[in-house]
């Protein structure tokens, strides 16, 4: 299992990568914003990770390999 790491700014906005190991819900009102999209694509029977522009990011047959390269990309980038 990842480390979940959060980052907290001067403003008190917390950062970091949505995960049901803790209870977020608990600390206060939460706001998500999706980074990226895991969609099939069925012409070439791939899974494909899009950013937020819509740019193609990975792709594999495997959505867990999809989802795994997600989390590690998004945690060196988001925060």
């Amino acid at each position: 299992m990842n480390p979940v790491t959060f980052i907290l700014t001067p403003d008190g906005i917390v950062r970091g990568l949505y995960t049901e190991a803790i209870d977020l819900a608990a600390l206060g009102r939460l706001q998500i914003e999706r980074a990226s999209t895991l969609e099939f694509d069925n012409p070439a029977q791939v899974w494909r990770v899009f950013d937020r522009k819509g740019r193609g990011r990975f792709c594999s047959p495997s959505r867990q390999a999809c989802l795994d390269w997600e989390a590690q990309h998004l945690a060196e980038t988001c925060c």
